[in-house]
């Protein structure tokens, strides 16, 4: 059997690593199998379980009542709570629409953190175009403290009627999870 020396700690051919462990200098003296790696959590994703309608021209909070899975318990109401800082990879999605031959004119999608717009993307097809559907994504990188929440807003411009969202099948949806080792 060989007999190894690593940080004046013998190990041996039995001194096997578990599954996500390997061996690590825990102080200047000693050694361990540690855990590597971690966990993208909490994490969550939800959907809106309907279609929303939202006023014409007027910024709007989304609503996301459904959970897809939730790890620690961490949103609710419509927003992101972390619970632990960090930083976190969020995404949102929906398209919109009138159910008319009405054009959409412009879309404005935000994210907000503590109820301040932080991140934006828009269509806006006022110099052409005739769409009848806009999708709306945003993506971003956010350092989050515990207490910070997220929320996710739209701005819908249409030449007439009342916008709507994605249906319950097509998810107007929202999710995020901590970013490891960041």
């Amino acid at each position: 059997m060989a007999i190894t020396t690593i940080n004046n700690r013998a190990i041996n051919r039995a001194d096997t690593a578990a599954s996500g462990e390997s061996w690590t200098a825990t102080s200047a003296t000693a050694s361990d199998f540690q855990a590597v790696g971690g966990a993208n959590t909490p994490a969550f994703e939800a959907y809106y379980n309907g279609q929303q309608t939202i006023s014409d021209a007027t910024t709007t909070k989304l609503l996301f009542d459904t959970e897809v899975f939730d790890s620690d318990g961490t949103f609710a109401s419509n927003r992101f709570t972390p619970a632990v800082a960090g930083k976190y990879f969020v995404y949102s999605k929906s398209h919109w629409g009138t159910g008319t031959s009405t054009t959409l004119i412009r879309v404005y999608y935000y994210l907000y953190k503590n109820a301040g717009q932080i991140a934006m993307t828009n269509t806006d097809t006022r110099d052409g175009g005739n769409f009848r559907i806009l999708g709306s994504s945003i993506s971003a990188t956010v350092d989050l403290d515990a207490d910070d929440y997220l929320e996710i807003y739209a701005f819908v411009d249409t030449s007439s009627g009342s916008p709507a969202g994605a249906s319950a099948s097509e998810r107007q949806m929202f999710g995020g999870f901590k970013i490891i080792g960041a």
